[in-house]
């Protein structure tokens, strides 16, 4: 090693930094470590690297793992609470997060007057790890003052992830509206009736939607003059086609009578298949049928047998049939 190199390394401090520290630093700005570098020249460069990172299914370890997929894809309008553990920082523990699946205008979050924090999981941009965004954005709220937006900058390549952040044992409460009346709190003023009309107009885009009581994941949802039911499942996606082709080569895949399994989405690394429902039909009148066809899938799942001619067809037929509805 030259001179030159050995007193490069010499003069060379390994700085560590909290996270936190980093979470509103503007790429041209001072690397807070001290290095007289610009940040994105030190060590901004993990938020790049971090930014490129895919993660096949980011809530997995999660409790409510699918409502929580079925929140940040389809799902309009719907509230879950989670609370922090000491892990997510100073005096967090046992902090209340709202995660919502939409704010206004996309924003990724904000904290309140009375300082209570709420995330969007429908954003406008993302990494490849979406829990890492939520990691992210609720780290950024615990250093935003209240009444204001979160900024988030750039993601953090050490920055946590949602799984860092609770209890995982603990199951999470999600809750469906109609609307986006949550939005605003109480007593909000109003002058100009802007706030009255963002609503409005938010809650006519809202397509009506049940989360289902007698299984999870499952939501009832009218588009349009159309009914149906996505029901976002836990299992791998080879096993769970298996399981539906043979309830489907047996005849046993409508929930209802003149319903049928018109195919499947993706969604964070697990499937929700679509049911087609009759156009008079209600959240309430797939409940059971919902609870019999978990029993039947369940039994589905546990045979080991090779599939049949008839349900290689059926799993083709299936796998082929991915869709889009929102």
């Amino acid at each position: 090693m030259g001179k030159k190199s050995r007193q490069r390394a010499k003069n060379t401090t390994t700085v560590t930094l909290d996270p936190a520290d980093l979470v509103n630093v503007g790429q041209r700005e001072p690397c807070p470590c001290g290095s007289g570098k610009r940040f994105k020249q030190c060590h901004g460069r993990e938020r790049a690297q971090a930014a490129d990172t895919f993660v096949v299914r980011p809530f997995e370890g999660l409790p409510s793992e699918c409502d929580l997929i079925a929140f940040r894809e389809i799902v309009p309008s719907g509230t879950a609470e989670i609370v922090l553990t000491a892990d997510a920082g100073k005096d967090a523990a046992g902090k209340v997060v709202n995660l919502v699946t939409l704010l206004p205008m996309a924003m990724p979050g904000l904290v309140r007057d009375d300082e209570s924090i709420w995330i969007g999981l429908q954003t406008q941009a993302s990494s490849g790890d979406p829990s890492r965004d939520l990691g992210h954005a609720i780290t950024a709220a615990l250093h935003t003052e209240p009444g204001n937006p979160i900024q988030l900058g750039d993601l953090m390549k050490e920055g946590p992830r949602l799984q860092d952040l609770i209890d995982t044992s603990k199951p999470i409460e999600v809750k469906v509206h109609e609307g986006f009346d949550f939005w605003v709190g109480e007593n909000v003023e109003d002058p100009t009736g802007e706030v009255a009309a963002g609503l409005e107009r938010a809650n006519a885009a809202a397509a009506p939607t049940v989360r289902l009581e007698s299984v999870e994941g499952a939501y009832w949802t009218q588009i349009g003059d159309r009914r149906y039911l996505r029901w976002v499942l836990p299992h791998s996606e080879d096993t769970l086609l298996d399981a539906l082709a043979r309830l489907h080569a047996a005849g046993s895949s409508a929930l209802i009578e003149g319903s049928r399994l018109i195919g499947s989405f993706r969604a964070l690394g697990v499937l929700a298949p679509v049911w087609e429902l009759p156009a008079d039909t209600e959240a309430a009148d797939v409940e059971k049928p919902a609870a019999d066809f978990a029993v039947a899938l369940d039994k589905a799942l546990a045979t080991e047998a090779p599939l049949t001619t008839e349900e290689r067809a059926a799993k083709a037929g299936l796998s082929s049939r991915q869709l889009t509805i929102r």
